[in-house]
């Protein structure tokens, strides 16, 4: 499949692929401000998925005559309320909460915290015992105190670890006991190393106490690496129970790892942000979740798993084929169906698209309640264009599934127009898809 580029119709790309007999996945499709990687009869152009009177609005105050008079208009009103604060006594906070609309409060919010990595979402994906979760909130309070520049809090960090490593020492027997029969062996290698391993709880506190941010990072993420493969021990199969009525479909009671190979199309090759050799082929690997979007992604593995997905065009045995959009809201404990997110209301997803290499399927083309069974696109999250609490206008309205790794997110940014996928891999997660068959 070619790779190709949207600024406009999504069908430009479609119409970009010869008769070369290369075999695809579907089109990354790059949609500037969102910047989509998007298939074939995805999303079109950068207005996809945006409602008609987002679309006009943005249109309109478009051109530096229009920045110029918003802000003139935006100067006015500032001078009005300054005018309202002298002349009435009554503070403006004390006003009705009608005055002030809230319906971007969660999009502007600067304390909305929202995972910034896929790494990041995909550990709090996990449906972990309440114990291991401490633990992993314990270590990531660690993470956002690391930002803090010039003088860190090291004493609230050692607090942080000794929380942990009191709980993971105390809680051993609970820690344990939810872990399968067959893998009680991997997990008791995993606690050992989370507590006495190389990066492991103990050293992270040596390193906290010596004041060291460096050594204190590596092993901070070396005891979070941990922390997320004991969880997935803890987490053999989903913690809900899908409705009767979706049972029907493919889903993934896990996790599963796609792995996508590309090439140049005009003959060139991939440079490595990290030097070495260019390549003439790039390799992008996707971790998709089924613990929060089973149906979404047991779709999609086996699409890859069949290579059903490898085509120029939407597969023949997917027409007529839908699969419900699928959003798994923070705080609840299964998804929704064939509901959208409100978040000027505060509803946050668990896997939010607003991260760089987020992967999610477009709409259907019938219905927005729907995702599209084979039509997917990675997602190229650019702060510039959201607000500032860091969230994607288009938060919570698609099916999102996994995210890139972290060598694949380096690709991303050398994929270009006329590219092409030249296969698409299930390497992981086969024995947690569950086929209609089996059900």
């Amino acid at each position: 499949m070619k790779i190709g580029e949207g600024r406009g119709d999504a069908r430009a790309a479609e119409n970009a692929s010869g008769d070369d007999g290369v075999v695809v996945a579907a089109f990354l499709h790059v949609s500037p401000p969102r910047r989509h990687l998007v298939p074939p009869g995805g999303l079109r152009g950068e207005d996809a998925g945006v409602p008609a009177f987002r679309r006009s609005l943005s249109s309109s105050l478009r051109g530096p005559g229009a920045a110029r008079g918003m802000q003139i208009l935006e100067n006015i009103i500032a001078a009005f309320l300054v005018f309202v604060q002298i002349s009435i006594p009554l503070p403006l906070a004390g006003l009705d909460s009608g005055f002030i609309s809230s319906s971007e409060a969660v999009l502007y919010s600067p304390d909305t915290k929202v995972p910034r990595n896929g790494e990041l979402a995909l550990r709090r994906a996990i449906p972990a015992n309440t114990n291991m979760k401490a633990i992993q909130e314990s270590l990531e309070d660690i993470s956002y105190l690391l930002r803090i520049p010039q003088r860190k809090p090291f004493g609230t960090m050692e607090g942080d670890v000794k929380k942990a490593l009191k709980i993971a020492t105390d809680e051993r027997a609970s820690i344990l006991a939810g872990i399968p029969a067959d893998l009680q062996e991997k997990g008791s290698l995993l606690y050992a190393s989370l507590l006495d391993g190389k990066g492991g709880l103990k050293d992270l506190l040596q390193f906290v106490k010596e004041k060291d941010p460096d050594k204190v990072s590596v092993s901070l993420a070396s005891s979070l690496d941990t922390v997320a493969e004991l969880e997935l021990v803890q987490a053999p199969g989903l913690s809900f129970l899908l409705p009767e009525q979706y049972l029907r479909y493919p889903r993934l009671t896990g996790r599963g790892l796609v792995e996508f190979t590309l090439e140049k199309g005009n003959g060139s090759t991939f440079f490595p942000s990290t030097g070495g050799e260019p390549k003439s082929t790039a390799t992008v690997q996707v971790v998709i979740d089924g613990y929060s979007a089973p149906l979404t992604a047991g779709n999609f593995a086996k699409l890859c798993a069949s290579q059903a997905i490898l085509s120029d065009n939407e597969a023949d045995d997917g027409r007529g084929y839908s699969v419900p959009l699928e959003v798994m809201p923070s705080g609840q404990f299964e998804p929704l169906y064939k509901t959208k997110l409100s978040i000027q209301d505060g509803e946050l997803p668990v896997l939010p698209l607003s991260v760089y290499g987020a992967v999610a399927m477009a709409h259907n083309a019938d219905s927005d309640e729907y995702s599209s069974p084979s039509q997917f696109f990675v997602y190229l999250y650019d702060k510039r264009n959201s607000g500032l609490g860091g969230l994607s206008f288009d938060e919570g309205q698609f099916s999102v599934f996994g995210y890139t790794t972290a060598a694949g997110r380096e690709v991303l940014a050398e994929i270009k127009t006329g590219d092409v996928i030249r296969s698409a891999k299930l390497v992981q997660g086969r024995d947690r898809l569950v086929l209609p068959s089996e059900s």
